[in-house]
């Protein structure tokens, strides 16, 4: 079969199981496959696909077909404009974790502070900091090994310098901190099986899912982070659909809450509270 031949083909079989986006995902796939870029598939659909690459790139379609994420199958996310590996340990970074970088950013922390991500599952914030706050001191800890492999090979890759340790919270580090950012798990247990497929069946659970109240690692995180971070030190966390008003909620008086960031779909996402 020639390229538009498969394409047509695998984008036909896509949409037939009702995949979202059928074309750019089968695109997507066959360049991923040929280790092309899209327009090489469209400047030469006459070319002919070896046997070999054609067996390889049906068996792609069929994982998608499957509910498998596109970006567990290429294995590369893009985030704040950087590719990024990941894999089934880690959640798939999307586009409103950014608003958490940009809140950071408008933190404006000096050459000299110290940042710690928790929960930092693909690395995107923790490599995205260090990149973006040229002497900045980085660290990120995650609870999960594998997590923290992926992480690390994305800081590697990247040529972000992050520590990064494996614990779930804050009680193995020492000193304090200017910033303490978080996108915890924070989907309530009753809601898994309501998920969509790619998420539930493919992504892992520890990342979604804390305890059965979604509010108790907010909860462990605003007390731990006022004992860790410097005075006038800010907590920047990630927040699920319909949470501002609880979390916010989370705050006393030792906090300064600072305005909820809002993700393109004008949801709030990102909770910022500077210590008082």
């Amino acid at each position: 079969m020639t390229l538009g031949e498969t394409l047509a083909a695998a984008s036909k079989s896509l949409d037939e199981h009702r995949i979202a986006s059928a074309r750019l995902t089968a695109d997507v796939l066959l360049a991923h496959c040929m280790d092309v870029d899209r327009p090489f598939l469209y400047a030469h659909t006459d070319n002919r696909l070896s046997e070999k690459s054609y067996k390889s790139y049906r068996s792609m379609i069929a994982r998608r077909i499957a509910g498998e994420p596109l970006q567990y199958i290429t294995g590369v996310q893009e985030f704040y404009g950087r590719r990024f590996s990941v894999d089934p340990s880690v959640l798939i970074p999307r586009p409103e974790t950014e608003g958490v970088i940009a809140a950071v950013l408008e933190i404006k922390p000096g050459p000299d502070s110290r940042i710690i991500d928790i929960g930092t599952g693909s690395g995107c914030i923790a490599c995205t900091m260090a990149l973006e706050l040229p002497g900045v001191s980085v660290s990120a800890s995650d609870i999960s090994l594998a997590a923290l492999r992926t992480a690390q090979k994305n800081a590697t890759a990247l040529r972000a310098q992050v520590d990064f340790v494996c614990m779930e919270s804050l009680g193995a580090w020492s000193g304090h901190f200017d910033v303490i950012v978080s996108n915890p798990p924070y989907v309530a247990g009753e809601d898994y099986d309501g998920l969509q497929r790619e998420v539930r069946d493919f992504e892992p659970r520890v990342a979604l899912i804390g305890d059965p109240d979604p509010l108790e690692f907010y909860r462990r995180l605003c007390s731990q982070a006022h004992e860790r971070l410097v005075d006038s030190g800010t907590l920047v966390v990630e927040i699920g659909y319909s949470m501002e008003t609880a979390v916010r909620g989370l705050f006393d008086r030792g906090w300064e809450l600072l305005p909820t960031r809002n993700d393109l779909q004008g949801i709030p996402r990102v909770i910022a509270a500077r210590k008082r």
